[in-house]
C-alpha cells in the first residue's frame, strides 16, 4: 500500500507531537516529580496524580440510580426508573450524571482544585467526567459545553472558576467547544453546603441568566459542575438555558455529594 506525501506528512507530524508530549512529561517530571495524591507513591500511571490502588478505592456512581437525575438509591432495582423528587417536580435538564462519590481521593482532588488552586489535577478529573459520559450517554452529541458560572465576585476572589477549568479539559477529550460566558449568576447566593434541599431551590431560584441567546438558540448543551448533590443548581442553570434557546441540557458532575 502506497502513502501520499501529504498522509506521509500528517502521520509523521502526529509521531512528532506525540513524541514530543512525552520527553515533555518526562522531563517534567524530573523537574516537579509526581505523587499519587492519595498514598504519595511516586509517577502514578493510572492517572496523572492517582495511583491504580487509591484509583481502585474510588467510589464509583454505579447503578441503580434515577434514570433522569441519577441519584442513586439503596438496595436491588433491575429496573429503570425515575425517582420521586424528578416525578414530582420535573427538573429543567433531560438527564444528569456523576462520574464518583465525593469521599476518597476523588473528593480530595476535587478540594485540592477549589480551595488550593491544583489545577494540575484538571486532567485527571476530566478523563473521569469523560469516561463516566461515554459510558452513560454514548450516543448523545452536544454543541456546547456550558461549566456553571460564578458570581463575579467570588470568581475575583478565588481567581478561577473550578467548573470552568473542568469544562475546558473536557472539552478537549470531547472535542466540543466549551463557551464560559453562555451563563451567568446575576446575583450572590451563600453557600449550598449547610442548606436543606428546599432551601438549596430557595437559594438558587433565579439567580442565573443565559447571555448568548444566538448561540444557544436550538443547541445541545452539556452543563458541566465539579459536584452535584440536590440537584438545585444545574436545574437553575438548565432552566436558563432553555429560556435562551437550547433544545436540550445534559448534566456532567466530577462528583456526587
Amino acid at each position: 500500500m502506497s502513502l501520499s506525501f501529504k498522509s506521509v506528512k500528517h502521520r509523521r507530524s502526529a509521531f512528532d507531537h506525540l513524541t514530543f508530549d512525552r520527553v515533555n512529561r518526562a522531563v517534567l517530571d524530573l523537574l516537579y516529580p509526581r505523587n499519587c495524591i492519595g498514598c504519595g507513591v511516586s509517577a502514578p500511571e493510572t492517572f496523572r496524580y492517582i495511583c491504580w490502588d487509591c484509583w481502585s478505592d474510588v467510589n464509583k456512581v454505579e447503578p441503580p440510580f434515577c434514570s433522569l437525575c441519577g441519584d442513586p438509591v439503596a438496595g436491588a432495582v433491575d429496573h429503570d426508573f425515575i425517582c420521586y423528587t424528578c416525578s414530582a417536580t420535573r427538573p429543567h435538564f433531560d438527564g444528569a450524571r456523576s462520574a464518583v462519590r465525593y469521599d476518597g481521593v476523588a473528593g480530595e482532588a476535587l478540594r485540592q482544585l477549589k480551595y488550593e488552586k491544583a489545577l494540575w489535577l484538571v486532567p485527571d478529573l476530566a478523563r473521569l467526567m469523560y469516561n463516566c459520559l461515554m459510558g452513560e450517554y454514548p450516543d448523545q452529541e452536544y454543541d456546547l459545553i456550558v461549566p456553571v458560572p460564578l458570581f463575579h465576585v467570588r470568581r475575583r476572589e478565588r481567581e478561577f472558576n473550578q467548573s470552568a477549568v473542568l469544562a475546558a479539559g473536557l472539552s478537549r477529550l470531547l472535542g466540543c467547544k466549551s463557551v464560559p460566558r453562555t451563563l451567568r449568576r446575576i446575583r450572590p447566593t451563600a453557600t449550598q453546603t449547610n442548606l436543606t434541599a428546599s432551601q438549596r431551590l430557595s437559594n438558587v431560584n433565579n439567580a442565573f441568566q443565559s447571555r448568548r441567546e444566538k448561540r444557544l438558540a436550538g443547541k445541545r448543551v452539556l452543563l458541566v459542575d465539579d459536584v452535584m448533590t440536590t440537584g438545585a443548581t444545574v436545574n437553575a442553570c438548565a432552566k436558563a438555558l432553555k429560556q435562551g434557546g437550547a433544545t436540550s441540557v445534559y448534566v456532567l458532575t466530577a462528583a456526587r455529594g
